[in-house]
């Protein structure tokens, strides 16, 4: 989602009235430094001194609401055994950056966690207490890039590790100040960028302004340690390594995987497949332009394109409704230089309702903040369910070219029918290089993409094979499943 779409986001909020002033657990000061998602839940908690506004980032879609809720759950319990409350519950909606003044005129803060992000709320506003709340602060956990990415559309390119940009997965935080300018700028100034890809940097970009803004200042009680780790003692957020109550992954013969190739890369990329992850897929076909029985791959009757690959993407959502193919409850659609464990997505895909329609993957918006779209983006993945292709496919939604871009004209179709487009930061788009290592070391990843300037089979066998980290798809169900 665009940083537009995130601050206008519908929330639920609750008001949570501290009767005692806040303490700082720590008694010490620090000296001051210089400096997408599709629904929110949101609450204050307040007190004579201050008032917190936490904003829980969440996804339209029944597991990911409901691990909204427990992480809401969890924080009134930690405000009711700090001190005395009032509740006071109420539907209503935000506009960040237009901040809402129901949510109390003495409000210093607004703080982002994601599902996955673990508080000591305590811990949270002695640091927090440490800052002086009449200026603009922006703060979090520092990411940065080691080389420059087209993710990040090669900014700062002669030097990219020089600006820092928030890890969502700590939490981060926003002075009231600093929210009342940038909701001003946003009136004065519409946010004119076309795609959205990474938001946390590009949220970065936009309050630092070119300088006329705050960079983010580092706080390292901002954390992604595992909760219950010796590393955590000091932090005021950690990532929660308890299970998720997902069930079981989903069987093998819950899905069918569909391998977009061509004749072209018949002997340089579909060999990597068989090398990696093929054997792990029970259904699997490859598409092409070329029926070459020695792979095996079949001719869908649609002319390969140098791009887009839209009218091939669509006969394969036709194929998967018929006979042809077994019936399964999952489709997962696959460029041919797309590295995947299939085993996480299967623990993963044990989270959702396949009777719901879920269209999951890594999530890119495109003109967002103009009634734009997101849309999944194809590289890293596509994973729908039976109910989201039979809606789709139902609506009469077609491409308009062979050539069309795939993932953004289904983004559209999706926009069409008010079906929400779920995103999960373990599949990438990119190569491993192209993110910030910081970012990949709390995660299990599912998939990467492109075989540019790589051995595909090293990425594989280093980031993607089941005995990464002692057994990956446990560490899936423990914790990485929340990290969606």
């Amino acid at each position: 989602v665009s940083l537009l779409v995130l601050l206008t986001s519908a929330t639920l909020w609750l008001s949570v009235k501290w009767t005692a002033g806040l303490r700082q657990p720590f008694g010490r000061q620090r000296s001051l430094e210089k400096g997408a998602f599709d629904c929110s839940i949101l609450f204050c908690v307040s007190s004579d001194l201050r008032e917190i506004v936490f904003i829980i980032q969440s996804q339209s879609n029944t597991f990911h609401v409901r691990q909204a809720e427990r992480q809401k759950a969890d924080l009134l319990k930690q405000a009711h055994s700090l001190v005395e409350v009032s509740l006071e519950p109420g539907l209503g909606s935000m506009t960040f950056f237009s901040y809402n003044y129901s949510f109390g005129k003495n409000s210093s803060w607004i703080v982002f966690l994601e599902e996955e992000t673990d508080v000591k709320m305590n811990t949270l506003a002695g640091v927090l207490a440490t800052f002086d709340r009449n200026k603009e602060w922006f703060l979090g956990k520092h990411l940065h890039d080691e080389d420059s990415t087209i993710i990040h559309h090669y900014a700062f390119a002669e030097n990219p590790s020089i600006f820092k940009y928030p890890d969502f997965s700590a939490g981060w935080a926003l002075s009231i100040p600093l929210v009342v300018r940038l909701g001003n700028k946003v009136k004065q100034e519409p946010l004119k960028s076309d795609f959205t890809i990474d938001l946390k940097h590009e949220v970065a970009l936009y309050i630092w302004d070119n300088g006329k803004g705050p960079n983010l200042t580092a706080v390292p009680e901002l954390c992604t340690e595992p909760k219950d780790s010796p590393q955590a003692l000091l932090c005021a957020t950690t990532l929660s390594n308890h299970p998720t109550q997902c069930g079981k992954p989903v069987n093998k013969d819950d899905i069918f995987v569909a391998v977009k190739t061509c004749k072209k890369f018949h002997t340089e990329r579909v060999p990597v497949i068989k090398k990696t992850w093929e054997k792990e897929a029970l259904y699997l076909e490859y598409y092409s332009d070329y029926a070459d029985p020695s792979i095996p791959t079949i001719n869908l009757g649609v002319p390969n394109t140098e791009r887009g690959h839209c009218g091939k993407t669509f006969a394969i959502l036709q194929r998967f409704l018929s006979s042809a193919v077994p019936d399964t409850k999952w489709l997962v659609i696959v460029d041919d230089d797309t590295l995947i464990n299939l085993p996480r997505l299967r623990a993963l895909l044990g989270c959702y309702d396949p009777s719901e329609p879920v269209c999951l993957g890594e999530r890119y918006g495109y003109g967002l903040s103009q009634g734009g779209y997101s849309y999944i983006t194809g590289g890293g993945g596509m994973v729908f369910s039976r109910e989201a292709v039979l809606q789709l496919l139902d609506s009469g939604c077609k491409c308009y070219s062979n050539d069309a871009p795939d993932d953004m004209v289904l983004g559209m179709c999706l926009n069409a029918l008010n079906l929400p487009v779920t995103h999960s930061p373990l599949f990438h788009q990119a190569r491993p290089e192209d993110y910030s290592k910081d970012f990949l070391a709390h995660q299990v990843p599912i998939s990467f993409h492109k075989h540019w300037n790589i051995d595909p089979v090293a990425v594989f066998n280093k980031w993607l094979k089941e005995d990464f980290r002692s057994n990956a798809s446990d560490g899936l169900n423990k914790r990485t499943k929340t990290e969606l």
